[in-house]
């Protein structure tokens, strides 16, 4: 079962959950390996890093995202990164962190996926939003529905549906 929150405010937290019928670690090698990102995230085509050193705290990548025509690019952080645990980034561009949490149940790993936004969405994105999103809410709930996709396209990716 996938599952995300129920729709709202802009700045709320984003989350969406599943449970993958393999341990942690076979959970990783695809949530680890960020080529495998745009395969997982709807909205994101591609996601390059900016330094050397692979997937470390520290790490910058630029985000390529599209939404029907629109395209932009976003510059994310990596913040934390515990191999078959979490990972996680803050997207500059727009006050948003990404967490991806991995945890063992029972044979399988529960996984979930959530986007607070620590301090607030900033003005830039709020800006974009308006004029080429349809809207900083209406982006939010469609975020959180590529959420939903995400946790099931990583579910597919590892249990070989």
């Amino acid at each position: 079962m996938t599952s995300a929150a129920p729709h709202g405010a802009a700045d709320r937290e984003l989350r969406a959950e599943t449970t993958i019928a393999a341990p942690p670690e076979a959970v990783w090698k695809v949530l680890g390996d960020v080529r495998r990102m745009p395969e997982l995230a709807p909205e994101l085509v591609w996601m390059i890093p900016l330094r050397p050193g692979g997937l470390r705290p520290g790490q910058w990548y630029l985000g390529i995202n599209r939404r029907k025509g629109v395209f932009w690019p976003t510059r994310s952080v990596v913040a934390d990164v515990e191999e078959a645990s979490t990972v996680s980034w803050d997207t500059r561009t727009s006050g948003a962190r990404w967490i991806w949490e991995l945890s063992q149940d029972g044979d399988g790993t529960r996984v979930v996926h959530r986007r607070p936004v620590p301090k607030r969405v900033t003005p830039v994105s709020v800006a974009f939003a308006k004029v080429f999103l349809g809207g900083v809410c209406g982006h939010a709930d469609e975020l959180e529905e590529g959420m939903a996709q995400s946790v099931a396209r990583l579910k597919r990716a590892v249990e070989g549906g």
